[in-house]
């Protein structure tokens, strides 16, 4: 017994969706986001798939006697990367699941 009447067009919305989400994602791979803390002493880039992909410091902020603010520095700069990588990403998917009434953040 066929399914309803316009089953197929959505269906066919569906798959078409799967196909634009996958090329999306596969763009978000390639796309970076960079932050730099500190005036420049930290810089963090990171795709938009939320990997980190290159950690700078440079060598005068790298005080053996004050590890910590060095420390601080790094977390500060990783999380702010992937906070921006986060956002990309929801800007990039969240136009594509848009009218589907999916919860945010899903994607």
């Amino acid at each position: 017994m066929p399914g309803p009447a316009g089953g197929g067009d959505m269906m066919a919305q569906l798959q078409a969706l799967q196909e634009e989400m996958a090329r999306q994602q596969a763009a978000l791979a390639e796309e970076t986001v960079e932050v730099s803390v500190g005036g420049g002493m930290v810089k963090v880039v990171a795709t938009g798939q939320q990997d980190i992909v290159s950690i700078s410091i440079q060598p005068e902020v790298v005080d053996p006697d004050d590890v910590e603010m060095l420390e601080d520095l790094v977390l500060s700069a990783v999380n702010e990367a992937l906070e921006q990588s986060r956002k990309l990403a929801e800007e990039r998917m969240g136009s594509l699941t848009a009218g589907l009434g999916l919860p945010p953040g899903l994607f």
